[in-house]
């Protein structure tokens, strides 16, 4: 069975962030997601800025 997802994005991982700030009592927050988002988002952007080096 195949998994498919969004790789997270500066945006997503600011509104897991924003709603774990919020309530910090919930389990994305207690599970550290919201920093776990904010690293995926950071190295998908490496990835694509690298490509687009490349790319020139």
């Amino acid at each position: 069975m195949s998994s498919r997802h969004t790789p997270w994005d500066k945006e997503a991982a600011a509104r897991v962030q924003s709603a774990a700030a919020k309530n910090p009592d919930s389990p994305s927050a207690r599970d550290g997601l919201d920093r776990e988002a904010q690293s995926q988002a950071d190295k998908n952007e490496d990835q694509e800025d690298d490509q687009d080096d490349d790319a020139a």
